[in-house]
Formats: structure tokens, C-alpha cells, sequence
């Protein structure tokens, strides 16, 4: 089964980007509480009542990778509640000539799982929208409550 998987490329250095992604809150989600730019740190995130999970922060190599487990999942809207527990967000920062490529992938993140659809609709615009944005101009656009994906308004 392949895991969900995007990547973009931007203008900036890696560790630009690396700095970036450190700082979900700048374009993942305002819902974020706890540290997330030490390796053995967790920090938990949630959305409405819809999704609640509780990450650890595993690997972090400036300018090159970032990896998160997650320890606690809990969907409402799933028949199994737990789906996304023990999956890895990984992202990997390739420097390419004076472009940088980011590439995210959600490991462990399948086809078969009841909420692929909508996260892997959510990924993409928040990693291919507002932390690519991030990167290039300095803004991201996290969430703040609001449903920002058609999933998210179905759901919410």
C-alpha cells in the first residue's frame, strides 16, 4: 500500500524550509500546543471535535529531515477512531541547485483507511498551500477554527 506522498519546491534554502516546518502552528493549525522543535517532544493537536491527536517529535535534522510519530489518534467520523496511531509524517528537504525540494510524506497514511479522502485532502492544502507559502513569503495560512477544506465543511 502506498502512503499518501506530495512534494513542491521553492526558492528558498533548506533550512529555511526546515525552519518552517518546525512551526506548525505558522501552517498547520493555531491548535497546537507543546514543543515542536526538540527531538523527544510531543505536542497535541485538535480540530473542533472532529480529529485529536498527540504527536512526538522522533527525528530532526536541520535543513534536511523532520519526523513525527503519532502516539494518540482519535477521529470522530471514523468507524475506527484510532486510525492514524502509530503512522510517521516524515519530511524530507533536498537542496537542489538553488532551489530547495520539500518532500512530505504521511507513512502509514493509506488508501484503505476511512479518512484518506479527507486527509490526504487536508495535506495538500497545508503542506502544498500554507507551509509552502510559509516557506517562500514569510505567511502561512494555518488553520484558526474555521473549516478550510471541503472535507472539513462536510465534516464539521
Amino acid at each position: 500500500m502506498e502512503s499518501f506522498t506530495t512534494a513542491f519546491t521553492v526558492a528558498q534554502s533548506a533550512e529555511a524550509a526546515f525552519q518552517a516546518i518546525i512551526d506548525p502552528k505558522a501552517w498547520w493549525s493555531q491548535e497546537i500546543q507543546g514543543r515542536t522543535d526538540r527531538a523527544g517532544a510531543a505536542f497535541a493537536y485538535h480540530y473542533q471535535d472532529l480529529h485529536r491527536c498527540r504527536i512526538e517529535v522522533v527525528e530532526l535534522v536541520p535543513g534536511k529531515r523532520v519526523v513525527w510519530h503519532v502516539l494518540e489518534n482519535h477521529f470522530s467520523f471514523t468507524r475506527d477512531t484510532a486510525e492514524w496511531t502509530g503512522t510517521r509524517m516524515v519530511f524530507d528537504i533536498t537542496a537542489k541547485g538553488e532551489q530547495t525540494e520539500v518532500r512530505f510524506t504521511h507513512v502509514g497514511l493509506v488508501p484503505d483507511y476511512e479518512c484518506y479522502e479527507a486527509c490526504s485532502e487536508g495535506w495538500g492544502m497545508y503542506i502544498n498551500g500554507s507551509l509552502r507559502t510559509l516557506i517562500a513569503t514569510g505567511k502561512g495560512n494555518p488553520n484558526v477554527g474555521e473549516a478550510m477544506t471541503d472535507s472539513e465543511r462536510e465534516l464539521a
